[in-house]
């Protein structure tokens, strides 16, 4: 089984900065990429950004320029800092991890969410 722990959601004003982390733990063979998705009340989850293995970052329109994923192999870690907040980016942000066991089965996790807001 795997473990994802967020931290680093808080409140900040507009134009603030937060960073957020997520470490996964447990059995892991291999990470094959991992991501931030936000929902917003009454919204879909949708993604904010995403990182493969190897470096390949994706990242929704509204926070590019803004928002940096990176990640820590060493660690099974990713970050999502985030700067020039703006009240939109308000929602709950939930790190994925799409991980690969020993039988080479891929499986995605999700982790428990933490909350971000941003007030004007």
């Amino acid at each position: 089984q795997v473990q994802l722990v967020e931290s680093g959601g808080g409140l900040v004003q507009t134009g603030g900065s937060l960073r957020l982390s997520c470490a996964a733990s447990g059995t892991i063979f291999s990470i094959i990429a991992m991501g931030w998705y936000c929902q917003a009340p009454g919204k879909q989850r949708e993604l904010v950004a995403a990182i493969t293995s190897n470096g390949i970052t994706n990242y929704a329109d509204s926070v590019k320029g803004r928002f940096t994923i990176s990640s820590d192999n060493a660690k099974s870690t990713v970050y999502l800092q985030m700067n020039s907040l703006k009240p939109e980016d308000t929602a709950v942000y939930y790190c994925n991890a799409l991980i690969r066991d020993r039988n080479y089965r891929s499986n995605a996790y999700w982790g428990q969410g933490t909350q971000v807001t941003v007030s004007s």
